[in-house]
C-alpha cells in the first residue's frame, strides 16, 4: 500500500545577511541547484541586529535548525562579525539555560557566490536534524509537556 502523507521533515530556517547568504542562496538557485523544500530563507541585513529571544522563540514554534549566513569580515556593517559572534555566544547560553541542543544554531559565513558551501551548511544542517530530530521533541522530553 502506497500512502500519500508526506514524511515530516525538520524545519530549517536561513536568516541570510543580503550581502552575503541571501545572494549565495540567490547563486544557488540560478545555477538550478536544488535544497531542501523544508529550508526556509529570510533575508536581512544584518542577523546581528535579532535578539537572542528571537531564537529561542523560533525553536519554541517549531523551527528544528537556524542558520546564519552572514559575510563573515568580508561584511559591509563593521559590528556585523564581531557583533553576530556575540549574539550566537548570547543564545547559546540561553538554550543551554533550557537543555536545548546548540548544534541547533550554527553561523556560516557564506559569500555572494557560495553555492557549494550554501549547499554544504544546509546538507550539514539537515543531517544533524536527522539525527537529533525534532526540537518539539526535545522540549517536551525536557519539560514532560
Amino acid at each position: 500500500m502506497v500512502s500519500n502523507k508526506k514524511e515530516k521533515k525538520p524545519k530549517i530556517l536561513i536568516l541570510a545577511t543580503l550581502a552575503g547568504g541571501y545572494a549565495g542562496a540567490d547563486s544557488t538557485g540560478q545555477s538550478h541547484l536544488d535544497y531542501p523544500d523544508n529550508t526556509y530563507i529570510i533575508p536581512v541585513m544584518s542577523p546581528v541586529m535579532f535578539p537572542p529571544e528571537f531564537f529561542l522563540r523560533a525553536f519554541e514554534r517549531g523551527i528544528d535548525g537556524i542558520i546564519i549566513m552572514y559575510s563573515g569580515t568580508d561584511s559591509p556593517y563593521k559590528v556585523e562579525a564581531d557583533g553576530t559572534a556575540a549574539l550566537v555566544n548570547r543564545t547559546y547560553g540561553l538554550m543551554k539555560e533550557r537543555s536545548l541542543d546548540i548544534r541547533r544554531l550554527r553561523l556560516a559565513a557564506i559569500c555572494t557566490v557560495c553555492v557549494k558551501p550554501f549547499l554544504k551548511e544546509v546538507k550539514l544542517m539537515t543531517d544533524l536534524l536527522d539525527g537529533i530530530g525534532f526540537v518539539k521533541d526535545e522540549i517536551t522530553a525536557l519539560t514532560g509537556v
